[in-house]
């Protein structure tokens, strides 16, 4: 007899993708009382996509644009609750020191941002630089602007919190189970996946790199190196207690970030400038001239921190032409895309969940996206 769509299984939503923007969206539709199946074709948290690396960086003076500014304030509420809810520790400040010229996009950014919206914060000189963190280096144009409130999320444990506390809230999650495709109706839509079809009222599309295969909203996928160092015999003074986390704008709208010793080494990479490729064509192997470019950034930033290299990953930024998200819904709202991308995005996922829930439920979220219409 022939399957009817009457015999298919019906969710209220699928959110296909289980990084950290899928599973923190599947946690905040299950908390709203829905019938949630998260999907993803791996086994989260894997190393193929965006959610990996040990660590990410949480700021609030953000350089890229002040709209951010209210957006992560509500993420850095999230985490705290959902520390509180799993017992897992996810979020450690360290402080973020941003380094670079009076007159670069950084420092006139994170200024910016911490004027509008009234943000603790430090503007320091070279010699301050200096005396605060005698293991920093800096040019003699550089000025530096203290964040205390920045800090490492813990990348794994932050996307193992949030699908642990989606299945507790009632949401089914099935891995190894990858998206096909879709048929969207009036009032529903017939999610195809390799397991079989399922119909549900919405369907959520947080697929990271693997979105641009599905949708063609002007999204690239850039190839990003990261290398943690083990500093030098004896030198004990790139630990969370002697360094902040660090951004360095080192040439014109380039920039160099890294985090301090967490006991697993000194992590440094470049932010962008990586190549353009796809998750199936990416090479995923960090090369000798990756790890070099990195090296001679972070001896020129932490002089004695590049030391052997203890640990190195391939990841994958999914980035719009502008750099900002990409965030709303196609096919008269039965598909939403939840594209928080371009590098700067695991940060947000708590708050991006709810907008992305106000979305599936017809609800206005309360910040404007209008700057992440998708295909603008």
């Amino acid at each position: 007899m022939a399957t009817t769509e009457a015999d298919l299984t019906r969710f209220d939503v699928v959110v296909a993708g289980l990084g950290i923007t899928g599973a923190a969206t599947a946690l905040e539709l299950a908390r709203r009382g829905l019938r949630v199946l998260g999907i993803d074709a791996r086994r989260p948290p894997h190393g193929d996509g965006a959610s990996h690396g040990r660590t990410r960086i949480i700021r609030q003076a953000y350089y890229e644009h002040p709209l951010y500014v209210p957006l992560v304030q509500r993420a850095y509420a999230g985490w705290l609750a959902l520390e509180r809810e799993t017992g897992r520790a996810l979020l450690r400040e360290t402080g973020g020191l941003h380094i670079g010229p009076p007159d670069g996009h950084l420092i006139e950014g994170v200024l910016r941002s911490a004027a509008d919206h009234e943000l603790d914060h430090t503007l320091l000189d070279r010699a301050e630089i200096r005396r605060r963190f005698p293991a920093l280096a800096t040019a003699d144009d550089d000025v530096g602007v203290l964040e205390p409130r920045a800090g490492a999320l813990l990348a794994e444990p932050c996307l193992e919190a949030c699908l642990q506390a989606a299945r507790a809230g009632g949401a089914t999650l099935r891995t190894g189970v990858a998206l096909e495709g879709w048929t969207a109706q009036t009032t529903a839509v017939a999610v195809h996946l390799s397991s079989g079809d399922v119909m549900a009222s919405r369907l959520v599309l947080a697929l990271g790199p693997w979105l641009p295969a599905f949708v063609d909203i002007g999204l690239d996928v850039e190839r990003q190196t990261v290398f943690w160092y083990e500093p030098g015999p004896g030198n004990g003074v790139f630990d969370d207690r002697r360094v902040p986390l660090v951004l360095r704008e080192y040439a014109p709208d380039r920039i160099v970030y890294a985090f301090p010793d967490f006991g697993d080494g000194v992590k440094c990479a470049i932010h962008h400038e990586g190549v353009v490729c796809t998750p199936d064509t990416v090479n995923r192997r960090p090369e000798p001239d990756d790890e070099m470019r990195v090296r001679m950034l972070l001896e020129a930033m932490m002089p004695g921190a590049a030391g052997r290299v203890a640990d190195a990953a391939v990841c994958l930024y999914t980035n719009t032409a502008d750099r900002h998200f990409s965030i709303g819904t196609r096919e008269a709202g039965r598909i939403v895309v939840a594209s928080a991308c371009s590098g700067h995005g695991f940060k947000f996922a708590p708050a991006v969940a709810e907008v992305v829930a106000d979305l599936v439920q017809d609800r206005a979220p309360q910040f404007d996206l209008a700057p992440f219409r998708p295909g603008r």
